[in-house]
């Protein structure tokens, strides 16, 4: 499959890197806070550029002067690439339809991403809404650190968050195509599975329907080719999702 952006990735992510004497730099290098493994990004939507980076030269062999939001996205893996923009897409897309309680919206991923020096690097990703108004999405945070457990398999594992009556992480279930991918309800769901319990049984777990886990698990037989709860146990072992 060709790697190709989104829509939306392709109309509004630039190459352009924080600039050290920009004041609203100044101001984050002393109000994000900086972890050491962690890599940070802040970028505005409004000015079309970064405005703030650390850590990512630690992290991908990146200086932090010369990280762009398009140099991160461009450098995900092959076989990540794509779903990894779908989701950026959906995600955005999604969230331009919010007009409240914005900053409370994020999604996760795991992802690998290519080191300057040509290594492959599993990370854990998250993206949020920093900065909003009227509705309007202005600034983004993406905090990034390595996974060291564990590689990643081909099963692309995301996860959103929000206010309950948004349906986030549901609606990204319902619009995103690539077939190896799960969600974080999924997986939830079907780590349970696994562990035993009936689908009933589950529900009450998780205070949802009999019906509502019927609708995570099932789908999941078809998307990942298998006949049978066992089978699909057994095959979310075999691609490092349990």
């Amino acid at each position: 499959m060709k790697n190709s952006f989104g829509k939306y990735t392709r109309e509004r992510v630039s190459d352009i890197p924080f600039d050290y004497n920009d004041p609203v730099y100044k101001a984050y290098k002393e109000k994000v806070p900086q972890f050491i493994g962690q890599a940070v990004y802040i970028y505005s939507f409004e000015k079309n550029r970064m405005l703030f980076a650390n850590g990512w030269q630690e992290l991908l062999g990146y200086r932090d002067e010369e990280i762009t939001l398009l140099k991160i996205v461009s450098i995900t893996s092959k076989r990540h690439f794509n779903f990894s923009n779908e989701l950026n897409d959906k995600s955005l897309l999604f969230l331009k339809k919010i007009k409240k309680d914005l900053e409370a919206y994020s999604f996760t991923i795991e992802v690998e991403k290519i080191h300057k020096n040509g290594e492959v690097i599993p990370l854990f990703s998250r993206v949020g809404i920093y900065k909003s108004d009227a509705g309007n999405i202005l600034e983004v945070i993406g905090i990034s650190e390595r996974i060291h457990s564990r590689k990643l398999g081909n099963i692309m594992q995301y996860a959103a968050f929000g206010p309950k009556t948004s349906g986030f992480e549901e609606t990204l279930n319902e619009q995103l195509f690539h077939e190896l991918r799960i969600s974080r309800k999924e997986k939830e769901a079907l780590k349970l599975a696994s562990e035993g319990f009936a689908f009933k049984e589950i529900g009450a777990k998780l205070k949802v329907s009999q019906s509502a886990i019927e609708k995570r698990l099932i789908p999941l037989y078809k998307r990942f080719n298998v006949k049978s709860m066992p089978h699909l146990i057994s095959f979310a072992y075999d691609n490092q999702i349990l």
